[in-house]
């Protein structure tokens, strides 16, 4: 079935209040356009370590606590699934996990992704790492989560794609341009879609087709695009490509060709 996915770009302040504004506003709109799944950066919530937040001594976490509860209402009013980045306090002394909260349209909190490939600073007294990927699905739709900097790892994306995702949501805490570029090559190299979500004040949001293109972006708003799988714009890279790779990168494609003829292997010869 077709999902009407936003992604959203958003600014993340320190002042929690502000971030629910940010939040509840974004998910009026994404209601309005007949959205049914709606994604807020990393951090979007919580704000981001060292960037909104200087110390995690005296984090307002019962704050924190209330404002999600708010998503959680508000998603169940809408009717929206919401994925939505924010800190997860763990047992002190332990340090949170940089987390995104998957919210269902029944308001329940459906599953909880922690990023796994945290980076050196934010291993230096910042985030404790997750362990598991993390599939979830909606409307007959896989979908896969993973934040900022596991951009930089293709084994995510390539995990997700053999555990049979669609769809991966990539949030981000950053400016760095190169995250668009990696984000449509991991797209067209595992013939998934992938969600960008954003923070900042002028930060891009977009939805990356499973053949590496643009499907829609914006500069500091919402990015809102139909997954139909369905659609027969997606039969390369859906159902020729994606069957296809799966065989090759198996070998499956040329044990029955590999080493026939004896010139084969030879490699000192003309």
């Amino acid at each position: 079935m077709p999902l009407v996915l936003a992604s959203v770009s958003m600014p993340v302040a320190a002042d929690l209040d502000a971030n629910l504004c940010e939040i509840r506003g974004a998910l009026r709109l994404a209601k309005a356009a007949g959205v049914e799944l709606v994604q807020f950066p990393e951090g979007a919530a919580s704000g981001y370590a060292k960037s909104e937040i200087s110390t995690w001594q005296d984090y307002p976490w019962e704050a924190l606590r209330a404002m999600l509860e708010s998503i959680q209402q508000q998603a169940q009013q809408l009717g929206l699934w919401v994925v939505v980045g924010s800190a997860h306090r763990l047992t002190a002394p332990n340090l949170p996990h940089n987390a995104l909260y998957v919210f269902g349209p029944d308001g329940r909190l459906v599953e909880r992704y922690d990023k796994r490939f945290c980076s050196n600073s934010e291993m230096s007294g910042w985030y404790s790492p997750g362990r598991d990927p993390l599939l979830f699905e909606v409307g007959g739709l896989k979908i896969g989560c993973a934040l900022c900097i596991e951009v930089q790892f293709p084994e995510v994306f390539r995990d997700y794609a053999e555990a049979g995702a669609d769809l991966v949501l990539l949030s981000a805490h950053s400016g760095n341009p190169f995250f668009l570029t990696l984000a449509q090559a991991h797209a067209e190299l595992n013939n998934l879609w992938i969600g960008l979500s954003e923070a900042g004040e002028e930060a891009r949001s977009a939805i990356i087709g499973p053949d590496g293109a643009l499907q829609a972006e914006s500069l500091g708003g919402m990015a809102v695009a139909k997954l139909d799988p369905e659609d027969p714009h997606w039969e390369v890279p859906l159902r020729k490509a994606r069957p296809w790779r799966r065989r090759a990168r198996s070998g499956a494609l040329y044990r029955g060709v590999w080493d026939l003829d004896p010139r084969s292997k030879r490699k000192d010869t003309f």
